[in-house]
């Protein structure tokens, strides 16, 4: 995204020119789809490929996977402002509304999707709520500066998220499987989290890259002043992230290739719950953000954080108590390969919505991805 290059006259947002998208941001779609096909064709073809991808691992997740996301969430947060969180942080209508969605009623929709669409299939059943528990610190971010969303309002949403991980993951592991299936006569389920994986989930995926980001600012804007780390630096960093996040595409369908196409129907059964997960937690978000009258960019990352999960850490918590073969692995590894070409489009339903539903924040002039204006932006 330019900020240098000028939309054809007459194409304005308010008072300031929109800037024409790089071939890059507007052909989004197209690159994910093929980095998705790459990555299943990569599985498929080259013999023992997720043993070598998987032969080096952080914690229990694969080491490329862990640099793709490192490269990919850093440059979104080296355009934070990390001096207006401030504003975020006294927003208690936010505030409450996203810890209400993230941690009580998306966890709950959850476990009822799960119980309602794979009542004979206990593995996969679990992995599910594992993964409705893990709640997104890592792509929320990609997918909400795609759609214009509030960053600073993100950054602030995302680490209380991680506070909460730590501090809740395991005990609504041990409601959502053995206390609240007591009391409506289910099936439980005898799980031990690990607060290890759990703390390290947060701090390599959203520590490392957050440190990162805002070293990178505070440093930047001493030595050379904020125009010129927001209009020089940051539209030179800012492609990274979406290189990262093609990377990251490639390798979670190359380690899942052979899983995915000889087992279709499984794959299916689990994707069809977080489908349904995805689109309505993030269209009931975004009308309630709209409710609150909490504008178009805050909305926008009320939704996100509230659709998004954390596949690093449904992933590693799944292996690590239930094994790398288990069905609860296999839904925790469906997770990411439904959300990222689903929160995708919702990334276009978003930028609609700004037009539809947020007439006084309309959207800038030249089609999603939206691009900020110059004055706002910083990539």
């Amino acid at each position: 995204m330019n900020p240098q290059t000028q939309a054809p006259a007459g194409e304005t947002v308010g008072a300031v020119p929109a800037p024409r998208l790089s071939t890059l941001d507007r052909l989004l779609p197209v690159w994910i789809l093929a980095a998705m096909a790459l990555g299943l064709v990569l599985g498929r073809l080259v013999p023992g490929i997720a043993d070598v991808l998987n032969s080096v691992k952080i914690g229990s997740v694969s080491l490329p996977i862990a640099v793709g996301l490192l490269v990919m969430m850093y440059p979104v947060l080296a355009k934070v402002r990390y001096n207006e969180t401030g504003r975020v942080v006294s927003d208690r209508r936010l505030m409450v509304t996203s810890l209400l969605i993230n941690w009580v009623l998306a966890p709950a929709f959850m476990f009822a999707l799960a119980w309602l669409f794979l009542p004979d299939l206990p593995e996969y059943r679990t992995g599910l709520i594992i993964v409705g528990l893990a709640r997104c610190i890592a792509m929320v971010l990609i997918w909400n500066d795609l759609a214009c969303g509030d960053r600073e309002a993100a950054a602030v949403l995302v680490a209380i998220n991680s506070v909460f991980q730590v501090l809740a993951f395991g005990a609504l592991g041990w409601f959502y499987l053995q206390v609240l299936p007591s009391w409506l006569g289910l099936t439980t389920t005898s799980a031990e989290f690990s607060v290890w994986a759990i703390m390290a989930s947060v701090l390599v995926f959203l520590g490392i890259p957050l440190a990162a980001g805002f070293l990178t600012r505070i440093l930047g804007e001493r030595a050379r002043g904020r125009e010129w780390y927001e209009h020089t630096l940051l539209p030179k960093i800012g492609p990274w992230a979406l290189y990262g996040l093609l990377f990251t595409i490639v390798i979670l369908f190359a380690l899942q290739g052979d899983t995915i196409v000889s087992e279709p129907w499984n794959v299916a059964r689990i994707a069809l719950p977080l489908l349904v997960y995805f689109i309505v937690v993030f269209s009931l978000s975004l009308l309630a953000g709209r409710a609150l009258r909490l504008g178009y960019p805050r909305a926008t990352t009320l939704a996100f954080t509230a659709a998004g999960n954390n596949f690093e850490l449904a992933i590693a918590v799944a292996i690590g108590t239930f094994g790398v073969t288990s069905g609860q692995a296999l839904a925790g590894v469906v997770g990411p390969l439904i959300e990222v070409p689903v929160l995708v489009a919702l990334v276009y339903v978003a930028l609609w919505a700004r037009r539809h539903l947020f007439p006084e924040d309309p959207a800038p002039v030249g089609g999603p991805p939206a691009v900020r204006p110059a004055a706002d932006q910083g990539v």
